[in-house]
């Protein structure tokens, strides 16, 4: 249990720590999209993703509790053919529509991949450091209460979660890389973000055309 003072922090901040728990779940996250696309209903979809244990976990507590998270991050992009492109495009394609859900979901990955990496990219800057995390997160302590009151177990638990999310999106070539990949933003998502009029997110997958986006 919080205390009330916590719980109003809690409350009014936009960002939350759930990634501890629920990561980049790419698997998951296709698993999720296939049943989705198959015509399902949420609470179907749930269904299955239990009762077969289609995520392999040890409890069925954990099963129901991801697949549940997925299907908050799949709408969370409010978009179908991102669900559907999830399943059908390659592997890589579909990564990046999953942290793009991810992100859409989850403040702290909206603002990292923003703030920091998209930054890094803006300024031809690939370089790459615990410096630079640990920078972000001294910023959101001092401009949000409720971050402030997360333990430094937390902190450094979310630290290696996004920086295993950029493993996985081909950012960085390992967990200790130094160096940012130059990453290109694949057509099918980068037409549905220019669409959204979302310009500001470009940054965060290396796209700076602005007369494309015009």
């Amino acid at each position: 249990m919080i205390g009330k003072d916590a719980k109003a922090l809690r409350d009014a901040s936009p960002y939350n720590a759930a990634i501890t728990r629920e990561q980049f779940l790419f698997y998951e996250m296709q698993t999720t999209a296939k049943l989705v696309c198959e015509g399902l209903s949420k609470d179907e979809v749930a269904e299955k993703i239990v009762e077969d244990n289609l995520f392999r976990y040890p409890t069925e507590k954990s099963v129901r509790k991801m697949a549940l998270a997925c299907l908050r991050r799949l709408d969370a992009m409010g978009d179908e053919k991102l669900v559907q492109a999830i399943v059908m495009q390659p592997s890589d394609v579909a990564k990046q529509i999953c942290l793009y859900a991810m992100m859409r979901q989850y403040r702290l990955v909206w603002d990292f991949m923003l703030t920091v990496v998209g930054e890094k990219y803006r300024k031809l800057d690939t370089s790459f450091s615990k410096i630079d995390v640990d920078e972000f997160f001294d910023a959101l302590k001092e401009k949000d209460g409720w971050v402030a009151c997360w333990s430094e177990t937390t902190i450094k638990k979310l630290k290696e979660v996004l920086r295993k999310v950029l493993v996985e999106n081909d950012y960085l070539e390992d967990v200790n890389a130094t160096e940012l990949r130059p990453v290109s933003l694949n057509d099918v998502l980068k037409k549905e973000i220019i669409m959204r009029n979302e310009m500001r997110v470009l940054v965060a997958f290396n796209y700076f055309n602005i007369e494309e986006t015009a």
